[in-house]
């Protein structure tokens, strides 16, 4: 695992890394099917720092008859999704004016927001930048440069915001900024074409080199076990090593790692969790998340909240 020794901060500037250890990523962090309003709550409560993920798509209120950013399990909504800006930011408030208050810069970001996009049409896209422009004073950003390859510092702030690789997001939350301007969130690197496997060197998955937009990679698990949760048999030795070479990779090349989604429970304890992440026990799900601690991934997928944060505390 890494430490803060990898990271320059000064007056709250951050030179290259803001996961100084390994963050649970809070999986599907939002209601659907009517049910599981109490999520984010839930992974508030875990403590800071926090991965918090939201799912988004393009809702019309039903009460102004207006489309908005919803958090949203799929791209057809109905209506009766909340809205991101009460759901997540208002949610969120206290904990971030409290901590703007504090003024402990060294302990942000204190929330990681990653945006799953359901949804790519461009008011959405453009609804988000500009909901992200009312919060700017929480946000974590950098500025754009001329030269897209060369990293600016990033003005940390209580709030650090992802979203994904979608060459359209790209397009509005970087390319039609101007020079000079601020950056309010962060995307995806892309992986090189073609299907890769668990075996499939790290160094042909991943090809490209951080720009001031692109930072962190994002990864299913099916590049460390064959065939993924579902198909993964006892953790070995080797899985190990496969796991360390794609962090190490990442890490030198200059990227933050997230994996999804490590899940490990019986039939009977399924509290809307999809039966794809399910390693089929808690013990296969805490061997795998010892492992990415080890191996210094900064975003750990899961939708066991309190048992991975638990697990973080102890480490």
């Amino acid at each position: 695992m890494r430490t803060s020794a990898c990271f320059l901060l000064f007056l709250g500037v951050l030179t290259a890394q803001p996961f100084p250890r390994p963050l649970l990523d809070a999986h599907n962090c939002y209601p659907y099917e009517g049910k599981w309003a109490d999520r984010l709550s839930r992974a508030v409560a875990t403590g800071s720092p926090v991965g918090i993920e939201q799912d988004l798509a393009w809702g019309i209120d039903k009460a102004t008859g207006l489309g908005r950013p919803v958090v949203s399990h799929t791209p057809k909504t109905t209506g009766d999704e909340p809205s991101l800006r009460d759901y997540f930011f208002e949610h969120v408030r206290p904990v971030i004016e409290r901590a703007l208050r504090e003024n402990n810069r060294a302990a942000w970001p204190l929330i990681t927001l990653h945006f799953d996009f359901k949804d790519n049409r461009p008011e959405l896209h453009q609804a988000v930048w500009k909901l992200l422009g009312e919060y700017e004073s929480w946000i974590t950003t950098a500025t754009k440069n001329t030269d897209p390859n060369t990293l600016q510092p990033l003005e940390l702030k209580p709030l650090l915001v992802l979203t994904e690789d979608n060459d359209a997001q790209e397009a509005v939350f970087f390319h039609a900024l101007p020079t000079g301007a601020t950056l309010r969130l962060f995307g995806s690197a892309h992986s090189a074409p073609g299907r890769h496997s668990a075996a499939t060197p790290p160094e042909q998955i991943l090809t490209a080199t951080p720009t001031n937009y692109r930072r962190w990679w994002n990864n299913s698990w099916y590049i460390v076990e064959e065939g993924g949760q579902r198909k993964a048999g006892p953790w070995t030795a080797e899985d190990d090593a496969r796991l360390r070479a794609l962090v190490t990779h990442a890490h030198k090349k200059g990227f933050w790692i997230r994996f999804y989604t490590i899940d490990g429970f019986a039939p009977e304890d399924n509290h809307g969790w999809g039966q794809g992440y399910n390693f089929g026990s808690l013990e296969a799900a805490e061997t795998r998340w010892k492992a990415a601690i080890k191996a210094g991934v900064d975003l750990i997928a899961t939708d066991q909240y309190e048992l991975l944060a638990q697990l973080l505390k102890t480490i």
